[in-house]
């Protein structure tokens, strides 16, 4: 499937691919200003943004995908960063093309569901008990991991009531940034149907690689980063303080700075 791209700022190209699933390449903005250093080429996973709806939105279709934009640019190899979601599909096109990547970032990614992570998950999640917020955000999660959401407004609706929990301290200033008013809920669907696990296939990245999350992640924290570094031989690990899933957001500077030194090296 030939995805639609967006090309934001100046200097190497970057390709970058967004979270969700079924966030456009809007949703990573500038990076934190990333794109002063970097051309960004953000896409549009299948079934976003200017990308065509498909029949299926399984973890090996987005690695495809990848590889046909790849193809497309003319790129022997190419600097990959993924976000969340992202972050998964770029480790999986690592892993099955292995040559065709020269740098490698991974934010807020990660390799599988653990029971670290979960315990990290409840531990954040508790924390915001107090937050005017917390009761609709858990609502909000509930209905994601019962299924319960049928339309892309409804989608929508339930991403905007879970939007604070991904953040370290939310601020109504952040609104504007993240809200949507409607969102494609069937890749959402199909990935929380589908197990996955790259744990025992890491070993097969070759490319040096960026592990990069925040400390106050409650999706794909410190647990999730530390098995990808753990994993991927040529990794280093970046935890970003006072940082929740939305770093490039809460901590821009922090964010970009780390990216940029990892890939002008």
């Amino acid at each position: 499937m030939k995805l639609h791209t967006t090309r934001r700022g100046n200097g190497p190209l970057l390709v970058c691919h967004p979270g969700g699933p079924g966030f456009d390449g809007s949703e990573l903005r500038d990076l934190g200003g990333l794109d002063a250093t970097r051309t960004l080429l953000l896409l549009d996973p299948r079934g976003t943004g200017g990308s065509a709806e498909a029949e299926t939105y399984a973890l090996d279709d987005y690695v495809a995908d990848v590889e046909e934009l790849r193809t497309d640019l003319g790129e022997d190899r190419i600097d990959l960063l993924g976000f969340s979601h992202g972050g998964l599909v770029a480790a999986a096109y690592a892993i099955a093309h292995p040559g065709r990547i020269r740098r490698l970032v991974l934010t807020v990614g990660l390799a599988a569901f653990t029971p670290e992570m979960q315990a990290e998950a409840e531990r954040v999640i508790a924390s915001f008990a107090g937050e005017p917020w917390h009761a609709d955000a858990v609502a909000a999660l509930a209905r994601e991991e019962s299924g319960d959401y049928g339309t892309r407004e409804e989608a929508a609706s339930m991403w905007n009531a879970m939007a604070p929990l991904y953040f370290s301290r939310w601020d109504e200033r952040y609104r504007p940034l993240v809200e949507v008013e409607r969102m494609n809920p069937e890749p959402l669907r199909q990935f929380n149907a589908t197990p996955f696990d790259l744990r025992d296939d890491l070993g097969r990245i070759d490319a040096e690689t960026l592990v990069i999350t925040g400390r106050d992640d409650f999706i794909c924290g410190p647990a999730a980063a530390q098995v990808l570094a753990d994993g991927i031989r040529r990794s280093e690990l970046v935890v970003v303080e006072d940082a929740g899933h939305m770093l490039h957001l809460e901590q821009p500077a922090a964010y970009s700075a780390a990216v940029e030194a990892f890939l002008a090296r």
